[in-house]
């Protein structure tokens, strides 16, 4: 699956990343755009830079809560998907799956260049991210893992 980007900014700022970061980062926005399109009530999606970063809203059904992906030269050999703070969602997902990601506080799920990213339960996260609004503030959306 191959979605074009909205904006030449967006476009640019996955040209900035190192190649083998890119390629990590296009594999996470394609689970974010193939996330949305098969979860009931999220709509369209809208690709923005948010802190410069490729950053993903459901500007249009306002159903969930903003995902961010970034790369940070800081920290060359790890890649995440950043998720609002003021959310209940990673402290939701480290309940639910504290042996699948590694935790950046209540922000983000941090990934190694080497590492397998667990897709179907990625997926799942970022659906509860997309429907945060529509299922309530509370952290209603993820209740229960994966079947």
């Amino acid at each position: 699956m191959s979605i074009p980007f909205q904006s030449s900014a967006v476009a640019q700022a996955f040209e900035a990343y190192p190649p083998a970061m890119r390629r990590q980062l296009m594999a996470l926005r394609e689970l974010i755009f193939r996330t949305a399109a098969s979860t009931p009530g999220v709509g369209e999606l809208e690709e923005t830079l948010k802190w410069g970063e490729p950053a993903y809203l459901t500007t249009r059904s306002k159903s969930g809560s903003t995902i961010r992906i970034a790369w940070k030269k800081t920290r060359p050999t790890e890649y995440a998907m950043y998720f609002n703070c003021q959310t209940t969602l990673v402290d939701t997902f480290r309940s639910l799956f504290p042996d699948d990601f590694q935790f950046e506080g209540n922000r983000a799920l941090v990934f190694q260049d080497s590492q397998a990213v667990p897709t179907d339960t990625l997926a799942f996260c970022v659906a509860a991210a997309l429907t945060y609004h529509r299922n309530g503030k509370d952290g209603a959306p993820v209740t229960r893992k994966p079947s």
